[in-house]
């Protein structure tokens, strides 16, 4: 099974890599983007709009789509549905021939913010009436602001949690409580318990981290973090050798990080016999959006929600999640940033919210909700959309990932975020596999990363 917070694809990170070695650094006026000049927003919305990346193949984009046509009449919206594709993306901003408005990862906002490709939306947010500070979560609107200005449109925010299969934990002589990720030492003991070895294999999994796919999350929990506040690598900070420590001494618990992912990748996840039917778990930790495909098979599962804790005992809500950018060379920038806002406003959310209600409804599921950059929208479509299904189970999963919404955490800005994640991938993979010790793999992963940082400032 693939990391559920899918690891760089190949050609985007070499494009990152391309971006930091030509900066735009180059004498540039600091009101221009890539050459162009600043653009001066207008709430005007008509002609041709071509976007890129965004998909509404399912209820909540579609619904999203037809609210922001139907507010937007005079826009005449093409869109190439495929994932984003940094590399194309670069080779198209290089020709002058981008699309109008891109869907991407948060995390690469940064780095084609400080490379001029994508224009500060600041000034057209102030025209739109919109205060992005109180429109979206903080934590996300961090992940969109490059130099004190913000560069993206959040849309989702979907927290982590741990998901215990309390079937599987009651017959290990075990609770939810148990699994408290703010005692380290604790947690570890509870895992051995946990879990269920045939040799040196494991059989049932005491708890998947999601690791290395969820290792910023666990530097975070020991009060680390990759990224510093002023968008430095901050890699080999005590807190975060110390997190990777703990994540290689959790696998080797459970038969090392070959077997768990031996494991993993034999457990049918959106299937009928998924790991929580089958027992093969006893606790994981997932995006909130796992609770729809377990909805499903609610009559066979049994779990209950943890959140995830800090060292110091406080609950966090870690989440990455997708943007909207308006080019610098793009033709349209004030449909572009129009429509942007009007699929990602609270009236979009509540359409959302309604059609994805008529899904469950249609289909006789349960409703886990729709979680959003903008706690406004979260709160309007749970008070409107989400009620109690009849399911304890899930009654009670629900009810834990909208309360930690209210400590809401990222990974941070850099302009070389995606660089930094790659080598934090690279360092933890090689702990686990003991290529390295944690203090080395952390050491060296700085390095790498901190010259990224350096020639992107040149």
């Amino acid at each position: 099974m693939l990391s559920r917070r899918r690891a760089l694809q190949a050609g985007a990170a070499t494009t990152v890599l391309g971006l930091a070695a030509c900066s735009s650094g180059g004498g540039e006026e600091s009101g221009s983007a890539g050459g162009h000049e600043s653009h001066e927003f207008t709430t005007t919305a008509t002609g041709p709009l071509a976007t890129m990346g965004f998909n509404p193949s399912d209820e909540v984009g579609q619904s999203r789509a037809d609210h922001a046509a139907a507010q937007l009449p005079d826009l005449e919206i093409e869109m190439d549905t495929t994932n984003f594709d940094a590399q194309k993306f670069t080779a198209q901003a290089a020709a002058g021939q981008v699309a109008d408005l891109i869907q991407l990862d948060r995390a690469l906002v940064a780095t084609f913010a400080a490379n001029g490709l994508i224009m500060p939306l600041d000034q057209g947010f102030e025209a739109h009436g919109v205060d992005p500070a109180q429109q979206y979560y903080a934590a996300a609107l961090e992940d969109v602001t490059h130099d004190g200005a913000v560069y993206g449109v959040p849309q989702f925010f979907q927290p982590s949690a741990i998901l215990v299969n309390t079937r599987a934990a009651e017959a290990a002589g075990m609770t939810p409580e148990d699994f408290d990720t703010s005692d380290p030492a604790a947690l570890l003991a509870a895992v051995e318990k946990a879990t269920t070895m045939e040799g040196s294999s494991p059989v049932v999994l005491g708890f998947d981290a999601d690791i290395p796919g969820s290792a910023e999350m666990w530097l975070q929990v020991f009060g680390g973090g990759s990224i510093g506040e002023d968008g430095a690598p901050a890699l080999d900070r005590p807190e975060n050798v110390e997190a990777v420590t703990w994540m290689k001494q959790l696998m080797d618990l459970q038969g090392g990080y070959a077997e768990v992912t031996s494991l993993k990748n034999s457990m049918d996840v959106f299937g009928e016999q998924n790991q929580y039917v089958s027992d093969q778990v006893v606790a994981q930790s997932w995006a909130q959006w796992y609770l729809n495909v377990l909805t499903d098979f609610a009559d066979a599962v049994d779990l209950q929600a943890v959140p995830i804790r800090d060292i110091e005992g406080n609950p966090i809500a870690f989440a990455g999640g997708s943007a909207f950018a308006v080019p610098a060379a793009g033709a349209n920038p004030d449909g572009a940033l129009a429509w942007a806002l009007a699929a990602t406003s609270t009236d979009a959310w509540l359409k959302a919210g309604e059609a994805r209600q008529a899904t469950v409804a249609e289909g006789g599921g349960i409703n886990t909700g729709v979680f959003t950059a903008s706690p406004e929208a979260d709160e309007q479509v749970r008070e409107q959309f989400v009620s109690e299904s009849g399911d304890p189970d899930f009654d009670q999963a629900i009810s834990a990932y909208y309360e930690i919404l209210a400590e809401p955490r990222s990974t941070g800005s850099s302009p070389v975020g995606e660089q930094i994640k790659q080598a934090l991938l690279d360092a933890v993979t090689a702990a686990l596999n003991g290529e390295k010790e944690p203090a080395q793999a952390m050491a060296d992963a700085q390095a790498a990363a901190q010259r990224d940082f350096e020639s992107n400032a040149e």
